[in-house]
């Protein structure tokens, strides 16, 4: 009876995951509006806290405030901010194959050079820039799929608790507890690292957008959105980012380079004393090489979306990783977290 028993669960797990590969772009959706549920929940709990006279706004006006004021924030985003930034990234794009057919020609003696030809490398950098046009557009035609995502989202804010509670009641009493902390716990970490990463990148980009504007460094508002965005993949992303940027200001002269490695210099260091430490504190402490690898599998597996939520993914992962595998490993050799740190360290 119990290998009939057996049998049974294993093809029925089986046709659960075909099931789950077959539904897997709407149950991408359901975990992405699961994730920005996370992060904006508290911001909806902060308006609920406002009070005015003796009357606070209740759940459902806290969530259409919040809507409402990404929307905005959106709209001047759209606005303001995105026109010189497709400008710059316009212009770069339509002066880079010159660049680098310049650049070919004139190290055109070298041995390791000599064999280049200018016109496929302007081939290959016009097919990236059709590429790069093809997934704009085809980014401008997923309002449907944008609007589906808000109002899942907009859901899960409303009636993530109580379906969240639902779930955990279909489990053993003598698991539920324990998944349900761990489970709040890795919920916390997670929205934490979201926002500490974001504060990370937005810092860096305006920092990097207002010093090469006062570089006179051309395509500043491009750069600086790389290198914000860039930034989300460890010592990888910066390293781009520099070679990018000196690069171009290299076009121009030396000393502007000099200024560009000078400002990431200065801001790696800044960074690394100063704004991770007190930004990222209170995260789950996600090694480089863990956070490449997510991304890496993320956007295999899912594109754009995929890398998007890959390393909140694998903080989330960790989390369990540290509850269920790594926490008992530790009892069962009598060490205490710190303890198991110290040793790591030495």
């Amino acid at each position: 009876m119990t290998r009939r028993s057996d049998i049974v669960f294993f093809f029925a797990m089986l046709v659960g995951i075909y099931a789950a590969w077959l539904a897997r772009d709407v149950l991408l959706l359901i975990y992405v509006s699961a994730l920005a549920a996370v992060v904006i929940s508290p911001a909806i709990h902060f308006v609920m806290r406002v009070r005015i006279g003796k009357w606070s706004p209740g759940r459902g006006i806290a969530i259409l405030t919040v809507i409402l004021a990404g929307l905005v924030l959106m709209g001047l985003l759209v606005g303001f901010a995105l026109p010189p930034i497709v400008r710059d990234a316009q212009a770069f794009a339509a002066d880079w194959p010159n660049k680098v057919a310049a650049i070919t020609e004139r190290f055109r003696h070298l041995p390791l050079t000599q064999h280049i030809d200018p016109s496929a490398i302007q081939g290959h950098v016009g097919r990236a820039v059709g590429g790069a046009l093809g997934f704009f557009t085809g980014l401008a035609g997923g309002l449907m799929s944008f609007f589906s995502w808000l109002i899942l989202t907009a859901y899960f804010i409303i009636d993530g608790d109580r379906a969240f509670h639902w779930a955990m009641s279909l489990l053993p009493s003598r698991h539920r507890d324990r998944l349900r902390e761990t489970l709040f716990r890795a919920q916390g970490r997670v929205r934490n690292w979201l926002i500490g990463q974001l504060a990370l990148m937005l810092i860096l980009g305006v920092a990097t957008g207002i010093t090469f504007g006062l570089l006179g460094i051309k395509y500043a508002y491009a750069l600086a959105v790389f290198a914000g965005l860039a930034n989300i993949v460890p010592i990888v992303g910066p390293l781009i980012s520099v070679i990018l940027a000196g690069v171009v200001a290299a076009f121009d002269s030396w000393t502007k380079l000099l200024g560009v490695l000078i400002f990431y210099l200065v801001y790696q260091q800044v960074e690394n004393a100063f704004l991770t430490p007190r930004i990222m504190k209170s995260t789950v402490d996600l090694p480089a090489l863990a956070i490449i690898i997510a991304l890496s599998l993320g956007g295999a597996l899912a594109g754009i979306i995929g890398a998007l939520i890959a390393v909140p993914t694998a903080a989330l992962v960790a989390v369990l990783v540290d509850e269920y595998l790594a926490k008992p490993h530790r009892d069962s050799i009598g060490f205490a977290p710190e303890e198991t740190e110290v040793r790591l360290a030495d």
